[in-house]
């Protein structure tokens, strides 16, 4: 996995698929449906996670995707180590 950020790699993807002209940050506007789809499916590849179809609705800004992977990669980082410590 990555050493940079959550954050920094959301940003990072994004900006390779707007353009190097776009400065792109956490307010950043998904322009349309095609481009929030196209960037949620290079965020589903990098983060190895499945975003249901209303959670990618609901991403109107870059910042409302980098929160929500946030939670799911702190989810599953929480499951993990809670059924690890579990185990006899």
């Amino acid at each position: 996995m990555s050493d940079l950020s959550v954050e920094e790699r959301v940003i990072d993807i994004v900006t390779e698929l707007f353009s190097d002209d776009v400065e792109v940050n956490r307010d950043t506007l998904f322009v349309d449906a095609m481009d929030r789809e196209e960037i949620v499916m290079e965020l589903e590849e990098e983060f190895d996670i499945d975003i249901p179809d209303d959670a990618i609705e609901k991403f109107q800004t870059v910042g409302q995707a980098i929160d929500y992977i946030e939670d799911r990669v702190r989810d599953e980082t929480t499951t993990f180590t809670c059924g690890r410590n579990n185990d006899p």
